[in-house]
């Protein structure tokens, strides 16, 4: 076959698993529900009058339901095809992979459509309701087949850049949040363009349709919208997209194949290869290291071994710097973006600061989450965690050493966003009172984050689904009532009316957060988090949306409980049923 025995194996194993049919049947469902949730709103808010009502309903919910699959699906591509490889340099395995028979080709096409394979399968579920929404107008097939044709393409593109970085860089954790850094910068370029930035014709194409060609978020835009006949054929915008993620798909995976054997193990003797220092020499010998060559001093460990590791020592590889490096890029071009918008002729506001720097914020709490939940699936695929468990280390030191070395290696990324928040304080957008109220919010949020991400690393012996589970809550949390929110704002401003469907909606949701959270964790803490946390979401992001300043002390006492809450129903479990947690017994 073209992929090799690594995707045969996997496309054979694959129907085994129960998890496979669940995900597909949960994520048909979960549309199905937003569609029903939407149905519910229009209804109740609304009469339904004649057919053109319905396609107008209809045509209205698949342009909100086809840019979420979107983002579902570049997500999780890139997140399984990275995790898939860093996954196997951590247990070791891959350095076994390359000297086996397996060609450049076979491993790294086999690894990336084995790990596509469950994105490609779920997208493939949701097909036919989008088809069946078609049966209330308003939806053409080719407005079906060019989402579904951007879609398909933007996962193999993401997951090819995902699978590529995890074969260059060293840790999961820089393959992840390089990823994110990178896909913001690509859509931030995108929505540069189409907003003229960098002017009408950047090479002379229009910045329309050139934004659409380098983007898949405009480009899924564009797809959705009704497409008339001047718009179609191979010089349409969308076809321009779909030549663009080809052409990147073969040049990061051919990247990938001429130096996957280069990139992890130095290449051949005499083509990138060094011979060995004499200290190296020595620290690998059984013999006792020449006096010379012994350190001329050791080096103090503090009383939390764990904290004096992940501050004082590259935990998380040497070559962590270039995450900070592309993250202070980020960082640069929205204090400028900040900057030109502060000294237009409009003047800066609070809601047009925070569309601006709501994406870097929601940036930072992924990539603290990231951070996190790497921390323990690396420990625990290199066979560290085995090492520390058996030693006299407490879970205090293990849970709060591991939490204080998130943090000091997130501290810019935590940082940056909350400085710029200031920015806007200073120039009048917010008063000093709301500052407050945001930074301590975010405050909450960045724990919260990162105490989810330990307890899912602890909780799932699987590196896939620890990453998995971890990012897919933070992507729930955030992004799935946002989408919620942004129904409402579609169908109606009733916000009382509207609140009864999005209650089954929420409940559903809660649902799965406490299948994920606490399945091998059970408590009642946790069962009633689980249901808190969405309502909290989606009752501050109404009020957000309602440009009620007043109330946001109100908003941060129901974030901070609801947050607070859950970060301590999950951390408290953590150290006091540590040793049931991890297998680790006590005399």
């Amino acid at each position: 076959m073209l992929f090799g025995p690594v995707f045969s194996r996997e496309i054979a194993i694959a129907p085994r698993r129960a998890r496979m049919y669940a995900a597909r049947g949960a994520y048909a469902a979960t549309l199905l529900l937003l569609i029903s949730t939407a149905w519910l709103v229009l209804t109740g808010t609304q009469v339904i009058r004649d057919v053109s009502d319905l396609a107008q309903f209809a045509g209205l919910v698949f342009q909100i339901l086809a840019p979420l699959q979107l983002a579902l699906a570049v997500f999780f591509s890139a997140m399984l095809a990275a995790s898939a490889v860093a996954q196997e340099k951590d247990r070791r395995t891959f350095v076994l992979l390359l000297l086996t028979r397996l060609t450049n080709q076979e491993l790294v096409l086999g690894k990336l459509a084995a790990s596509l394979l469950n994105v490609l399968v779920m997208f493939a579920a949701g097909l036919p309701v989008f088809m069946l929404l078609s049966l209330l107008g308003g939806i053409s097939a080719g407005q079906i087949a060019r989402t579904a044709a951007v879609t398909v393409a933007s996962i193999i593109v993401c997951g090819s850049l995902g699978s590529t970085l995890a074969q260059w860089r060293e840790k999961t954790f820089q393959a992840l949040a390089l990823f994110v850094l990178i896909l913001v910068l690509w859509l931030a370029l995108g929505e540069a363009l189409a907003a003229g930035a960098l002017g009408p014709a950047p090479i002379g194409l229009p910045a329309r349709q050139l934004a659409i060609a380098v983007s898949p978020w405009q480009a899924i835009l564009e797809a959705a919208r009704p497409f008339t006949s001047t718009r179609g054929g191979l010089g349409s915008p969308i076809s321009w997209f779909l030549l663009v993620a080809a052409a990147l798909t073969v040049v990061l995976n051919g990247l990938a194949i001429v130096r996957v054997r280069k990139w992890n193990t130095g290449g051949e003797q005499g083509a990138g290869s060094r011979e060995p220092s004499a200290e190296e020499n020595a620290s690998d010998s059984l013999l006792p290291a020449p006096r010379s060559l012994l350190p001329a001093q050791h080096r103090a460990v503090w009383d939390n071994p764990i904290l004096w590791r992940e501050i004082r020592t590259w935990a998380y590889g040497r070559k962590i710097l270039i995450v900070h490096v592309t993250f202070l890029t980020l960082f640069a071009l929205s204090a400028g973006g900040l900057w030109r918008l502060v000294h237009s002729p409009d003047g800066v506001t609070l809601a047009r600061g925070a569309l601006l720097l709501l994406p870097l914020l929601l940036l930072s709490l992924v990539l603290v989450n990231a951070q996190a939940v790497t921390a323990l699936t690396a420990e625990r695929d290199a066979k560290a965690l085995d090492l520390l468990l058996v030693s006299d280390l407490t879970p205090r030191e293990f849970v709060f050493g591991k939490l204080g070395g998130i943090f000091y290696n997130t501290k810019e990324i935590v940082l940056l966003p909350l400085l710029l928040c200031g920015y806007l304080g200073w120039k009048g957008a917010i008063d000093l009172e709301n500052l407050i109220y945001l930074w301590i919010g975010m405050g909450v949020l960045y724990v919260f984050v990162a105490v989810v991400g330990l307890h899912c690393g602890l909780i799932y012996e699987n590196s896939r689904s620890a990453i998995a589970t971890s990012l897919g809550t933070v992507f729930f949390l955030f992004i799935g009532v946002a989408t919620c929110m942004r129904i409402m704002v579609a169908f109606s401003g009733s916000f009382n009316a509207q609140l009864p469907p999005f209650l089954a909606f929420m409940l559903g949701g809660g649902l799965g957060l406490h299948m994920t959270l606490g399945i091998k964790t059970p408590s009642r803490a946790i069962a009633l988090a689980s249901f808190a946390c969405p309502i909290a979401t989606f009752y501050s992001i109404t009020n957000f949306l309602r440009g009620d300043q007043g109330d946001m002390l109100i908003v941060l006492l129901v974030t901070a409980a609801a947050y607070g809450f859950t970060t301590a129903a999950i951390l408290v479990p953590a150290i006091y049923e540590f040793d049931e947690t991890t297998g680790r017994t006590t005399e």
